[in-house]
């Protein structure tokens, strides 16, 4: 079967290429995101692949549709950039990578954590500069705070095990609680008590209408001041402007981001020479307690390995008829959203 990759990246090339010599599928490899742009670039292909960055709008399915496309195969867990409604009522199956690796994404929003707490960042630099001073390098100890963890998936499970390593006090906020983070002693509290017990707070929840903006002006004026703020989720489950209303004010500690609401601009590029045009960006870049990563969380051998694998399994699966159920985006994922944050496969 022939699959436009669009949006492929040098380190993705290798891996895919290594996952399909068996499954022989035809393998058109782009650099360009999809984009109603862009589209005419997988005519006749019955399949495209996509990542994160990729516009798979109404519009645009419905351009793949009448080119030919039947399969959307998703090199991501989350498919927010995916009007999924649209692929059902145009007959496109969707399929997604649900579990490559929430150790990676789990350790490096930890790795977030401990790096604005310690200043290793800045740490780094001065001592480059022959600046050995330890002024303005104070944290904290991770033993006995309290920890709040927003989404029990799989990826929020990982975390709340590493914190509970470390002596904290691990608060979560989940509609569907997780056996095992209860077994390790996390207690579940509503979002209300999370925001205002826990020093540091940690987002692991799909982006979905109930989750978009979940943490708004108003949920963080409930939250302690001085709060730590990770998100290696989606963007826009934080309202930015508000975050950096709060950051103004001092409210808010410190902040780790490996996500954000208009990264498609952003992420993923080299913009070195270029002059950044996204002012509340810009602004975010200009705080010495914002931490900020370009959606690299996933970007471990492991993960990206599993990424490949799974996109090509799902591709051949999809050719034989035996789609596994467990990978499909429908109804089933979408529904849940009045409900919040939790995605069990994540």
């Amino acid at each position: 079967m022939k699959i436009a990759v669009y949006s492929i990246k040098p380190y993705e090339k290798p891996l895919l290429d290594a996952a399909n010599v068996e499954a022989k599928h035809e393998l058109l490899f782009l650099a360009a995101q999809l984009s109603a742009a862009t589209v005419d670039l997988a005519l006749k292909c019955p399949a495209v692949s996509i990542f994160v960055g990729d516009d798979a709008s109404a519009p645009v399915l419905r351009c793949l549709h009448a080119g030919g496309t039947r399969l959307i195969a998703l090199r991501s867990a989350g498919f927010n950039h995916v009007d999924v409604e649209e692929a059902a009522r145009l007959g496109i199956t969707v399929l997604r990578v649900p579990a490559y690796s929430p150790h990676a994404v789990a350790e490096h929003a930890v790795g977030l954590m401990l790096t604005l707490n310690r200043k290793f960042h800045r740490a780094f630099n001065r001592v480059r500069e022959q600046n050995f001073a330890l002024d303005g390098l104070m944290g904290f100890d991770f033993n006995g705070k309290a920890a709040g963890v927003i989404g029990t998936g799989k990826i929020g499970e990982v975390v709340c095990r590493i914190l509970t390593g470390f002596g904290c006090r691990v608060l979560a906020f989940d509609p569907v609680q997780s056996p095992e983070c209860t077994a390790m002693g996390v207690e579940y509290v509503e979002l209300a008590d999370l925001y205002s017990r826990s020093d540091v707070i940690s987002l692991h929840c799909p982006l979905t209408p109930a989750t978009r903006h979940l943490v708004s002006a108003g949920a963080i004026s409930a939250m302690k001041p001085g709060v730590m703020l990770i998100n290696t989720s989606r963007g826009a489950v934080i309202d930015t402007r508000a975050l950096i209303a709060a950051l103004k004010k001092g409210h808010i500690g410190s902040v780790g981001l490996d996500v954000y609401e208009e990264e498609g601009d952003l992420f993923f590029k080299d913009l070195s020479a270029e002059v950044i045009q996204d002012d509340v960006f810009a602004r975010l870049m200009t705080f010495p307690n914002v931490l900020i990563t370009a959606h690299q969380g996933f970007f471990t051998r492991e993960a990206c390995t599993a990424i490949a694998t799974t996109t090509i399994s799902n591709a051949t699966d999809f050719e034989r008829g035996t789609v596994n159920d467990a990978n499909r985006v429908g109804a089933r994922l979408i529904a849940p959203a009045a409900a919040g944050p939790s995605d069990r496969a994540r």
